[in-house]
């Protein structure tokens, strides 16, 4: 399914995505590994344990992501340019493995280049861990700013 075009982006208009994913521990590691990131908070379950969180935590740049690849066939698939920036990064919980994340999309702005031939949409992205027994957590949040295709 393609994404959306520049002028299917709706100012306002929030887009919950039904894609999910449970986040393991081979996960993270590859994510370590392919980043050169040895941080043992994220690797090392013996040095996590005396940490405040007990255990090891999600790299966050794993969950930022994934978050985006959840939201891509909702919003951008075959319909972008390039994206042009990502802002104000949060990271309020952290990530676990064994976590499940499902993402939200709300579209914040948008205009035509000067050219008019394509458009600048910006976008904040809520990623939340899955509890299916209480009310979900907000693990990660940012802007992502696209540069969109417009329809011929």
């Amino acid at each position: 399914m393609p994404g959306l075009y520049y002028e299917e982006f709706d100012v306002g208009a929030t887009i919950d995505h039904d894609r999910r994913r449970t986040v393991t521990a081979a996960d993270n590691q590859r994510f370590c590994d392919m980043t050169m990131n040895a941080q043992p908070l994220h690797l090392d379950a013996a040095f996590a344990a005396g940490t405040e969180f007990g255990e090891r935590v999600v790299n966050g740049l794993y969950t930022m992501s994934l978050a985006v690849g959840l939201t891509v066939p909702d919003t951008t698939d075959g319909t972008i340019v390039a994206n042009l920036s990502y802002d104000d990064v949060e990271h309020p919980a952290p990530t676990f493995h064994g976590d499940t994340l499902r993402a939200e999309t709300t579209v914040l702005d948008k205009r035509e280049t000067s050219d008019g031939e394509r458009g600048v949409v910006r976008m904040g992205v809520d990623v939340y861990r899955v509890d299916p027994d209480a009310a979900d957590t907000l693990v990660c949040s940012f802007e992502r700013t696209v540069l969109a295709l417009r329809r011929d």
